[in-house]
């Protein structure tokens, strides 16, 4: 069934939401642009995880006690390495580690954001070809500026 609407990308829904915001910065516009480039990144290597041998389990459990997967570990490292280096995020939580990260650069620890995130959820059944995906939520952060959170 076609559809009659216009199909539209995230940069441009991102770009129509903020001229609603006469007093937005743009960081996090930039921000979801970052998790949109992780997320893009994890989805070419799921694509092709039986073909590199990056399916199965890790051998290692992650905070809520469920077995990581070693697509959960890359989609972790993926995501962390993606933020870190954005410069609009001071800090992650992920299901992956234990631990708050705070980013200790001088960018991120004047940026007023943290995302909270589920690398690959669904990992688990990804030998079955069945949904997976990433969740993730983004805060301000309540740490003052010029600190790590």
């Amino acid at each position: 069934m076609a559809t009659s609407r216009k199909l539209i990308t995230l940069d441009e829904f991102t770009i129509q939401q903020t001229r609603e915001f006469p007093k937005a910065t743009g960081e996090l516009s930039a921000l979801l642009r970052d998790i949109s480039l992780a997320c893009k990144l994890i989805n070419k290597q799921v694509n092709k995880a039986g073909l590199v041998d990056i399916i199965g389990k890790f051998g290692a459990t992650n905070v809520q006690g469920e077995e990581q997967m070693k697509l959960d570990i890359y989609s972790d490292e993926m995501l962390i390495n993606v933020l870190r280096n954005s410069n609009d995020c001071a800090g992650i939580a992920s299901e992956e580690n234990d631990d708050f990260i705070a980013f200790e650069d001088d960018y991120s620890t004047n940026s007023k954001y943290v995302v909270l995130f589920d690398p690959l959820d669904g990992s688990s059944n990804i030998d079955v070809n069945a949904s997976i995906g990433t969740i993730f939520s983004i805060y301000r952060r309540v740490s003052p500026l010029g600190k790590p959170c």
